[in-house]
């Protein structure tokens, strides 16, 4: 008997070959009908035999292309038509808008193999792509996903391209980027004025002004990189000159598996990521002979790799050289550069030479940074590959009303949410200037359009003071929420594993106001999606010069010392009391002791920076989070034993004491005790001071589960040393891997936390 279903797909399903997969399929079983793109997803119809249609479907979902993503499948009988053909008609726009979009992705090896072969129409062609392959999320405007809604819309294609993009039996059947040398965008070499520089093939002349040691601006996929011959150490101290970035670690890139393995080291899990199809970079232990620049990262024992994952990348790394420099295109703290105006005059103070092109980045993305921590890979910064792929929240919080959450200071994203999706954006960046501003302001209004969702409550920091809380106050048609910044944390924790609570959250960080009116980051808390009670935390100490002690990790130093032993911190005999400035440490001291521009803090992040001082490993920093990174890598990993400590109360808080810590750290370093074995010291301190009072306040609670999150724990010892002893101690732990551990994942749990909130009130 003769049957009509109609079926609606939603997840991934647009710009991935879905169309032309249900057209084949539905071929195959000689079903009529039709596929079509709508604003929420694919919708298909089928007329056949009653007992093809189940079978029909079932194998829509198991057999769907690569870079598809199904969340749901439903059909329906609806009344037979007599129709005797299937097609795919045109996309159709609707009301309100929820399909999801592909992130933009690697090259596919199908695609590499023509590009290789000289008799290939699209030979070294460098915009090589199809449906399972390049560019999706950067260029899009807006949805249904049609090359009239891309930044492709200028390039009319040419009739042997659209005889493909018309062809369902085509790997480009609507493949929106598809083109080739004929009707294309175009490479184009450019010295540091911005003129042509002729050469027979723009891709061979910069390969040879990289191997001449020259500076190379790369428009990528989601904007420009820096590059240089990663082996050239005055070229890569150069690059570091004039881009003001002095010391923070460079990303590379190298050309296969094979280099990546003669330059670091990696195991199964890793090989797996750097190859993966969102190509991000892996951060992988460096090989001692490994032949590049010290200057790559130095103090530091990591690489940050990544393989090519764009046509030109791969044209770009057939050059001579093990590994290029892959850095940002931008000056340091401002977002990449994506327009090719704006590159010559920002990048043309830094690059000799432009490889640039003429398709337009609509929506500038960063690379993803990624480390495996206990053979998990785990988000360090989730932008171009992973974006805008949304994070599906508990059924339970399905009816959650939307919201438009604008995360943090510090690697800001922002947050939409829809149902039970979580779409978070790319990395925005530190909020500290107009230019990351602009882009902030830029992303939102993107999202908004292309998902076409209407917030009904705007969420942000408790910090009046960041650019993103001002946002959110300066837009008078949504009411705002606050969100205590650690209690986003754990509440983000809790949303990526689908868990509502209640848990004992532990949040350790930098930086983050509390609810006191203090600055927050070592904090244990008793939590769920709604709500906190804040159950311990470390000492307050004195944060000397505010923003500048963050900066300065001797003054924070100097702050526990004082603590600790007063005026007879000078007599101490140890190389950090030698090396400090007297009269700048003495004015210092004033500051804390009148309690002038003198916050207090609860940090995590700064009792790091006070012991890698104490250390004489980082004084200064150049980039956020370096003491702590120093401190991390010289560790002795062999090491044994850790340091005394107490607790206090506060009212009603748990308070871990750290004087006792600091006086046995210096009698250490008195004793001529290494800086590797006071490192580990430390680590195996802290994780147990944390663990114990999470036990503590278990067993007064009952509460046998634990989340984790805050910059911090992107420190692997600390993540595993956490885990291991509150799983051996009973607990079940929870902590980050599709979102970042870092401020990267404030917006989130913002977002969750203010729809509970809102919810809560309209219940």
């Amino acid at each position: 008997m003769t049957k009509r279903a109609k079926g609606a797909v939603r997840g991934i399903v647009q710009g991935v070959g879905f169309r032309p997969f249900v057209y084949q399929l539905a071929r195959r079983y000689h079903l009529a009908g039709y596929v079509s793109n709508t604003a929420q997803g694919v919708d298909v119809e089928v007329e056949g035999p009653e007992s093809d249609l189940p079978r029909f479907f079932d194998d829509v979902r198991s057999e769907s292309p690569p870079l598809a993503h199904i969340r749901s499948l439903e059909w329906e009988e609806i009344p037979v038509l007599n129709e005797t053909g299937f097609v795919i008609r045109m996309s159709r726009g609707g009301a309100e808008r929820s399909a999801l979009i592909s992130p933009d992705v690697c090259t596919c090896p199908d695609c590499l193999a023509e590009m290789r072969d000289p008799s290939d129409r699209r030979y070294r062609y460098p915009f090589i792509n199809c449906t399972n392959c390049g560019p999706r999320y950067t260029i899009i405007m807006d949805i249904p996903y049609d090359r009239a809604a891309t930044s492709m819309k200028k390039f009319e294609m040419c009739p042997a391209c659209r005889k493909e993009y018309d062809d369902p039996d085509s790997r480009r059947f609507h493949a929106q980027p598809n083109a080739c040398w004929d009707c294309g965008p175009k490479v184009t070499l450019r010295n540091g004025a911005g003129e042509p520089v002729v050469c027979p093939d723009p891709v061979s002349g910069a390969i040879s002004l990289l191997t001449e040691g020259g500076i190379l601006a790369v428009k990528g996929l989601g904007g420009y990189h820096l590059a240089v011959d990663a082996a050239d150490h005055k070229a890569v101290i150069r690059l570091r000159r004039r881009k003001h970035r002095e010391e923070k670690p460079l990303a590379l890139m190298v050309k296969d598996l094979e280099t990546a393995r003669e330059i670091a080291r990696l195991n199964e899990t890793e090989a797996r990521l750097l190859a993966s199809r969102e190509r991000p970079i892996v951060l992988l232990g460096k090989r001692r002979f490994h032949g590049l620049s010290p200057q790559i990262s130095p103090r530091n024992t990591d690489f940050g790799l990544m393989l090519p994952y764009t046509p030109l990348h791969y044209l770009l790394m057939e050059g001579p050289y093990k590994a290029l420099v892959m850095t940002s295109g931008n000056m340091t703290e401002e977002p990449v550069t994506i327009d090719n105006g704006a590159a010559l005059e920002v990048l043309g103070r830094i690059a000799d030479y432009f490889l640039t092109h003429d398709r337009d980045i609509y929506l500038r993305s960063d690379d993803s940074v990624l480390r495996v921590t206990d053979g998990v890979p785990r988000q360090i910064r989730r932008s171009r590959g992973y974006v805008p792929v949304p994070i599906f929240l508990s059924e339970a919080l399905t009816d959650l009303p939307s919201v438009l959450a604008v995360g943090g200071e510090l690697k800001n994203t922002v947050c939409l949410t829809k149902e039970n999706r979580a779409f978070m954006s790319q990395h925005v960046g530190d909020m500290e200037n107009l230019e990351t501003l602009s882009f902030f302001e830029q992303t939102i209004a993107h999202l908004r359009r292309i998902l076409e969702i209407r917030p009904r409550v705007l969420a942000h920091d408790l910090h009046p003071d960041y650019l993103s809380s001002k946002y959110a106050k300066s837009q008078k048609e949504l009411p705002t929420q606050a969100v205590q910044h650690h209690h986003a944390h754990i509440v983000s924790c809790l949303a990526e594993h689908g868990v509502q609570g209640p848990v004992l959250g532990v949040a350790l960080d930098g930086t983050g106001l509390g609810t006191d009116g203090h600055i927050w980051g070592g904090e244990v808390m008793l939590a769920d999606l709604a709500s906190f009670e804040r159950k311990a935390h470390l000492d307050y100490a004195p944060l000397p010069g505010g923003d500048a002690a963050a900066r300065h990790p001797w003054r924070m130093a100097l702050a526990y010392l004082d603590r600790a032993y007063g005026d007879a911190l000078f007599d101490l005999d140890i190389p950090f009391v030698e090396r400090i400035d007297d009269q700048e440490a003495r004015m210092v001291l004033q500051m804390i002791r009148k309690g002038v521009n003198t916050p207090l803090v609860s940090s995590c992040g700064r009792l790091f920076d006070a012991v890698s001082a104490l250390l004489c490993l980082r004084h200064r920093i150049a980039y956020e989070g370096q003491a702590a990174i120093e401190l991390d890598m010289r560790q002795n990993r062999k090491a044994t034993g850790r340091y005394p400590w107490r607790t206090g109360r506060d009212e009603g808080c748990l308070v871990l004491l750290t004087d006792d810590v600091v006086r046995a750290i210096v009698d250490d370093i008195s004793k001529g005790v290494s800086a590797g074995i006071i490192s580990r010291r430390f680590h195996r301190t802290l994780i147990h001071m944390m663990s114990e009072v999470v036990c503590r306040i278990g067993e007064e609670t009952g509460i046998r589960a634990a989340a984790l999150s805050g910059g911090s724990f992107q420190n692997a010892t600390l993540l595993k040393g956490m885990t291991r002893t509150l799983t051996e101690k009973g607990f079940t732990v929870y902590s980050h891997a599709r979102v970042p551990p870092n401020d990267g994942c404030i917006a989130l749990g913002q977002a969750v936390c203010a729809g509970m909130s809102v919810r809560g009130i309209e219940h």
